[in-house]
């Protein structure tokens, strides 16, 4: 009888034990956690940008007149830009000229091609190419296809890019699949998105689950919503966000038996908060 109790037990007693010697998470890890998800946020802030110049057109008029309006909607509000228009294809050299080279209040540089694929009633598929875009924070290269539900009024965006973040000079080759809609209705404050975004660097992949983020242009981080970052170190980490005021945003990174917050300025610097 004892010999059948203790075996009864005895895969109860294996499956705790590696859970009883989970180890809590670090303030490096979690400063890593931070660190990089800084960066992945600057680069879907500049995705996002990009993508969004390219909504300003008529919907259902054919792709080659999208791309004309496309190029006249780029002139009025960057004169820095040197346009090109071929067919429906759109390339576009921020800084090449003198001029204003600023949307939504980040400085660009670099290159940015867009392909207007299909612009009809039921459908609007539209290409990017970045080389060396740059927003002064993260400078992208890399493609991305994105798809538009008018009927949802949200874009769905499938990318795969190289990043470098230029306070650290980090480099990562990434791709993604979300859904962006308007925040509060209202595109030219920001965006929500909601998918996934995965990264590989120098400390490692890194997996991103988006939950609810709520990214204004204004801000380096999402001011509300948060992150479920599978890490390197093989610690499951949530990022949640929410504003402190109007110039910070408070993270609260959470892992095993551990948590951290910080506060972080629109220049994008972190304070570990008490």
């Amino acid at each position: 009888m004892k010999r059948l109790i203790f075996a009864l037990f005895l895969p109860t007693l294996l499956t705790a034990c590696p859970r009883e010697r989970e180890q809590s998470l670090t303030l490096e890890q979690a400063s890593q956690a931070l660190e990089e998800s800084t960066a992945a946020s600057e680069a879907e802030g500049l995705t996002a940008s990009s993508v969004d110049i390219s909504t300003h057109f008529t919907i259902g008029q054919g792709a080659e007149t999208a791309a004309s309006e496309l190029r006249a909607f780029v002139a009025s509000q960057l004169p820095c830009a040197e346009l090109s228009l071929e067919a429906a294809t759109l390339t576009i050299e921020y800084g090449a000229n003198p001029g204003a080279c600023s949307y939504r209040g980040r400085e660009l540089s670099g290159t940015s091609k867009i392909t207007v694929a299909r612009n009809d009633a039921g459908q609007i598929e539209v290409d990017h190419e970045w080389i060396e875009l740059s927003n002064g924070f993260v400078t992208l290269n890399g493609t991305a296809h994105v798809t538009w539900d008018g009927v949802a009024k949200t874009r769905h965006v499938q990318h795969d890019t190289i990043w470098t973040h230029l306070a650290s000079g980090r480099v990562a080759h990434g791709s993604g699949d979300r859904t962006q809609t308007a925040l509060d209705g209202d595109a030219s404050v920001g965006i929500q998105v909601d998918g996934a975004r995965s990264w590989q660097g120098d400390r490692g992949t890194w997996d991103l689950a988006i939950n609810g983020v709520q990214m204004r242009w204004a801000d380096p981080l999402p001011q509300a919503g948060s992150y479920t970052l599978a890490t390197p170190f093989d610690k499951d980490i949530s990022v949640a966000f929410s504003r402190k005021d109007e110039d910070t945003i408070r993270v609260t990174v959470t892992g095993p038996k551990r948590s951290f917050s910080f506060s972080v300025s629109k220049l994008g610097v972190a304070t570990r908060e008490p």
